[in-house]
């Protein structure tokens, strides 16, 4: 069993839904287990938020950063959790 880590994942996009489409630079932060779990995590956020098919995502780096270092203050956040308490 692996430790939940935080990637950084780099890539392009045809975010652009009129007919001059072009590639635009994103920056998304994960928690996944290994790099291909945070890849298929961008894949399935990109392909749901804004209906884009894989085909229009490259993803061009994955890397492994701080919790600290996350931009979103949740993914910083689930860091701190240790264990789960239930009574």
């Amino acid at each position: 069993m692996g430790y939940v880590k935080v990637y950084r994942v780099k890539g392009v996009a045809l975010f652009s839904p009129d007919h001059l489409r072009e590639w635009q630079p994103f920056t998304i932060d994960v928690r996944a287990v290994k790099p291909e779990d945070a890849v298929e995590k961008v894949f399935s956020d990109l392909g749901s938020r804004h209906k884009l098919k894989r085909a229009h995502i490259r993803i061009l780096s994955v890397e492994e950063i701080r919790p600290e270092e996350a931009k979103k203050k949740y993914i910083r956040d689930l860091d701190l959790i240790k264990g789960w308490f239930v009574e």
